[in-house]
């Protein structure tokens, strides 16, 4: 393909809607993509839109924020929707999917496009002018942004780029759950036996706390996430760290357990709507576990993403009643997200100021989470192709 006049750079959520939806309007669309040639300290695989956090993509209620979200995504021509569908595994009022093969489906959905051609390589910030030059430019890179293009945001926006830090929760294997500890159930019955519930006692839960803040934890680098090697306000190891800044909605569990002995009660291991099967009675506290795949033989731990140390997170999540013998296909980690001041820097159909012939889309805008970057996407590949 020579010449396309959208390059779309970044096959994340974002990145695969911006192109999708330019390739629907007709519009010929080359998507540059790094991985596998280069990765993330998040990814594990070459998919494209693969999910590295939670395989859920929020609420299905019709009238929830992301249930009207999703219906206007739909009448928009969502692929990412599209395909999750059919990727469905059970979630409760929530639509989750089965990890790999939603990552397999976009793939094989954006390679059989006859408008799209794909590059396996990494954008060098030396390419930006001559792509904007011959045609529409859309950066889609997401919150993993490498170091170069993330030094060129800076300079171009004219202001230093903001971040935070998001952790992933860990998976275990399904056979490796106590099922006679463990009991399926949704809160309140909404969605049948879906999830799988892990009940403490209150010695249980007090023990399970005292380990988990004391338990040694991962320091991120600046330097080895897309910041600077001597950021201030780090944690030790003279300024080799940075400040660590947390999004609300993924703060580890062990910073949300420092708060207080009772913060996972009373938030993310809140027993309300469920009755253990062996007592008939309201757990203490419930840690509860979503299936990851179709054939229910992984389950990822529900808001449990964490920065322990892979060996500490298999000893203190193995304190769990019901997870004593678990095994752990996948480890929680923490990265860093990047994204710009888009009130400032960008207009509102996600042009830089300084520079009108490129846009923004997805997480760098701002946004956080799988729709709201999908989203994102389809504003800026409807406004390139119009």
């Amino acid at each position: 393909m020579s010449n396309p006049p959208i390059t779309v750079v970044g096959g994340g959520f974002a990145g695969v809607e911006a192109a999708w939806a330019a390739a629907a309007r007709g519009l010929r669309v080359r998507l540059i993509e790094m991985r596998p040639q280069e990765t993330t300290p998040a990814h594990e695989t070459g998919w494209l839109a693969e999910l590295v956090c939670s395989n859920s993509f929020k609420s299905k209620l019709p009238d929830s924020p992301a249930g009207q979200l999703k219906s206007e995504m739909s009448e928009l021509g969502s692929l990412v929707l599209q395909v999750a569908r059919t990727c469905e595994v059970p979630g409760g009022q929530a639509l989750c999917v089965d990890r790999g093969r939603f990552g397999q489906r976009i793939t094989e959905e954006i390679e059989s496009h006859p408008n799209i051609e794909i590059e396996r390589r990494t954008l060098e910030p030396g390419e930006i002018p001559t792509l904007a030059s011959s045609g529409a430019l859309i950066l889609a890179t997401g919150p993993l942004t490498t170091g170069p293009l993330s030094e060129w945001l800076a300079t171009a926006s004219g202001r230093e780029h903001l971040y935070f830090y998001d952790a992933v929760s860990p998976t275990v294997e399904a056979a490796s759950i106590d099922r006679s500890v463990v009991f399926a159930q949704s809160r309140y019955d909404k969605g049948g036996d879906d999830y799988l519930n892990c009940p403490f006692s209150e010695d249980d839960y007090r023990a399970f706390v005292r380990e988990l803040v004391a338990a040694e934890r991962v320091t991120p680098h600046a330097f080895e996430a897309g910041g600077k090697r001597d950021s201030s306000g780090g944690e030790a190891h003279g300024g080799l760290e940075e400040k660590i800044k947390y999004f609300a909605g993924c703060m580890p569990i062990e910073a949300i357990a420092e708060k207080g002995e009772m913060s996972l009660a009373f938030g993310n291991f809140k027993p309300v709507g469920l009755r253990d099967p062996r007592t008939g009675r309201r757990p203490f506290a419930v840690l509860q576990l979503r299936p990851e795949n179709e054939q229910r033989t992984l389950y990822s731990l529900v808001a449990c993403q964490t920065r322990l140390r892979w060996g500490e997170q298999r000893r203190v999540f193995r304190l769990v009643p019901g997870l004593e013998s678990a095994e752990f296909v996948r480890y929680g980690v923490i990265h860093r997200n990047t994204y710009v001041e888009a009130p400032k820097v960008l207009t509102p159909d996600l042009r830089l100021k300084s520079d009108g012939r490129i846009r923004l889309a997805g997480q760098l805008t701002g946004v956080e989470g799988y729709i709201e970057s999908a989203a994102m996407g389809i504003l800026a590949g409807m406004a390139a192709a119009a």
